[in-house]
């Protein structure tokens, strides 16, 4: 416990030095101070990112896909037969679980799960992280969470805050995967954000969770041990790698340096955005965070839906194709997110020697094909006065906006050749663009209410269309 003391008492003063040094506005650790901040413009303008879990769940990769969480109504059925592989520690746990049942077939009954560290280590030794970044930046990704620990609490990278329970060896990784990643995703211009699981830690806890509530949130550790080394493991990810994205899930100690670590972070990375899922101080949140959720409407504060492309985050050897979001399907949401001042962090469950499978490559590939044709609605837009419409023939339709143009996105190809925008006034100087190939110019016409506008015959379709409106009437 000394320990841990000493190194948050000289974490703080290194905080502010640097942040004396480096920055022209210097963010104390008060309230008062850290409320001046504004949120910076690069999140709201990035709608895109990919989120990473991998870890020592990788190694059995297995759950079994029931449901995803949006769809629920029975909360001990869920995390009994838990669809989520990275809560395979957890799953494991829970006497009769299909989990236990897997484990001790395969693995044997009183094999450790921390074992698996040995084989993930062995396995990732190919790893090369500009093999990832590459893929990210190639689908359109303007940043990338990265899972630095989950709540099996192994780190990601070789942590120097000890752990009073577990041997360094089992709960450390000792090679960077965290700052190999960090820094290849920054030479591809993306940002990089780190997520850590501050609420909850099983080795600290060894009671499984077995319910929403009240099992969900008394299984968070208490103690004033976890809540120095959770500081302390925090401020560590924040000095070394200075994150755009500070990423807590499950909230996090009640007691915790909040706002110690708040100040540092954006002292340290005046650009660095944090979520909702701390548990205290939202004004601090620059977005919230809904998990496989997307809003109804448009939302005026900043909010990021978060999900697998199938039931999981973590790999699942058991999901197969009927599991996971269609091309299609993953297209059409991610424009209804955006169309509603969203972002869509969208999860990538890497194999463990850091392979990605391919039924989620193929759909990372299909959503890239389509940013490099239709990306000027999608990045750097707002959200238009309505964020929808159905046509005559029932065709879905969402709207972006940036400055005065408008980005309409056709989810199917109408039945008719002319369709009607509502709400939509153009000026004498306005033009209307089929983004395809090449650029089409499309006849239109104002009418009450709207504008109508004329498609090509035979018009080439997949996925989704988008029609630029430029100029609008202001």
């Amino acid at each position: 416990m000394r320990k841990m003391i000493l190194i948050m008492a000289i974490l703080a003063i290194a905080r502010i030095t640097f942040a004396q040094e480096t920055s022209e506005k210097v963010y104390l650790s008060t309230k008062e101070s850290l409320s001046t901040r504004k949120a910076p413009q690069w999140y709201n303008d990035a709608k895109l990112g990919i989120f990473i879990h991998w870890g020592l769940y990788s190694v059995p990769a297995w759950a079994t896909p029931t449901t995803t969480p949006d769809k629920v109504t029975d909360w001990r059925a869920f995390y009994k037969s838990n669809p989520y592989a990275e809560w395979y520690l957890n799953s494991l746990r829970i006497n009769g679980s299909p989990t236990q049942t897997h484990h001790e077939k395969v693995y044997g009954k009183d094999y450790d799960y921390y074992n698996f560290s040995d084989t993930l280590i062995n396995q990732a030794k190919q790893w090369n992280a500009d093999s990832w970044s590459t893929i990210f930046s190639n689908i359109g990704a303007r940043y990338v969470v990265f899972t630095t620990k989950h709540m099996d609490g192994f780190t990601m990278y070789p942590s120097r805050i000890t752990n009073p329970f577990m041997e360094k060896e089992k709960i450390n990784s000792p090679l960077d995967f965290t700052g190999e990643l960090c820094q290849s995703v920054r030479a591809k211009g993306m940002k990089f954000g780190v997520y850590y699981c501050g609420g909850l830690d099983l080795t600290f806890n060894q009671s499984p969770i077995t319910n929403l509530w009240p099992d969900l949130f008394e299984s968070m550790p208490k103690s004033l041990a976890y809540t120095a080394y959770a500081d302390c493991q925090v401020h560590e990810l924040i000095h070394r790698y200075k994150p755009d994205i500070l990423w807590n899930d499950v909230n996090y100690p009640k007691n915790g340096d909040f706002l110690g670590i708040f100040s540092e972070l954006f002292n340290l990375n005046p650009q660095a955005v944090t979520n909702d899922r701390w548990n205290q101080y939202p004004e601090m949140y620059n977005f919230t965070t809904p998990e496989y959720q997307v809003m109804d409407s448009i939302v005026a504060k900043k909010w990021e839906t978060y999900r697998g492309i199938g039931y999981s985050f973590g790999n699942n050897q058991v999901e197969g194709d009927e599991h996971l979001l269609s091309s299609e399907e993953l297209i059409h949401l991610f424009i209804d997110i955006v169309s509603k001042n969203g972002n869509l962090l969208l999860n990538v469950g890497p194999k463990a020697d850091g392979t990605i499978p391919e039924n989620q490559l193929k759909r990372l590939t299909d959503l890239g094909e389509w940013m490099k044709i239709n990306s000027e609605g999608i990045y750097d837009t707002h959200p238009y006065v309505i964020p929808s419409a159905v046509l005559n023939d029932e065709t879905q339709v969402r709207f972006t906006q940036k400055n005065e143009d408008l980005y309409i996105f056709l989810l199917s190809a109408p039945k008719n050749n002319s369709i009607f925008i509502p709400n939509c006034k153009i000026s004498q100087s306005s033009k209307i663009l089929l983004f395809g190939k090449t650029q089409e110019s499309l006849s239109f016409s104002s009418v009450v209410n709207g504008i109508e506008i004329k498609l090509p015959k035979n018009m080439d379709f997949k996925y989704a269309k988008m029609i630029k409106v430029t100029n609008l009437s202001k």
